[in-house]
């Protein structure tokens, strides 16, 4: 029975609502920013094709703009609206990478995004999220997502939403319900740049 109940516990704190998911969509349609939980830590995100969004969330986590924030996608068929060319080395990537950790592809030559996004150079890093609750907001928003940690820049990632300032939680427009009191925690994902000649770099393994 107690197996039975730690189960059913788990399996209900994994589950969203119906009314916070729809709570975040509204907020970023309307330009506004959340704090949501990812397939690896707790994130704040934004429309990622909406400048002013993005330009607050560089303010709000006190962070230059010449630094670049990733986003997240709901499937990999949707990378090439975000992309002038997706390079055929990461589509070998994905396939070989599918139900393993998470992995985040620093793609080059980006469009349809907000540029203040981007890097330098016009890459960009996404993320094909396979967390019920980003997937879902991703899908229903139709646009991709910013996932940036939630934390001031130079300060330790939120991997539990207990570790989360409180100033960041009263900066935001809308704090997400889902999986606030989970206790699990998620590995960051690994990071792979690929140039425009497909060259591979891993910088995170």
């Amino acid at each position: 029975i107690c197996v039975f109940c730690c189960t059913f516990a788990s399996q209900m704190e994994n589950s969203y609502q119906t009314e916070d998911l729809q709570s975040a969509l509204r907020t970023l349609r309307q330009g506004g920013i959340i704090l949501y939980p990812t397939d690896t830590v707790w994130g704040i995100g934004c429309d990622a094709t909406n400048a002013e969004a993005v330009a607050r969330i560089y303010t709000l986590k006190r962070r230059q703009d010449s630094k670049a924030m990733l986003v997240l996608l709901d499937e990999p068929g949707k990378l090439q609206n975000y992309m002038r060319r997706v390079p055929d080395t990461a589509w070998m990537l994905l396939e070989a990478n599918e139900g393993q950790r998470p992995m985040t592809i620093i793609y080059p030559a980006a469009k349809n995004l907000a540029t203040n996004l981007l890097a330098e150079d016009g890459s960009v890093g996404i993320r094909i999220t396979e967390d019920a609750f980003s997937k879902a907001l991703c899908k229903q928003l139709r646009r991709p997502i910013v996932s940036t940690s939630a934390n001031f820049s130079g300060e330790p990632a939120a991997r539990l939403f207990s570790e989360i300032d409180s100033l960041l939680l009263e900066s935001v427009d809308y704090v997400c319900q889902y999986r606030r009191s989970d206790q699990s925690t998620h590995q960051p994902s690994s990071i792979i740049k690929i140039d425009e000649h497909e060259r591979i770099n891993i910088i995170r393994p």
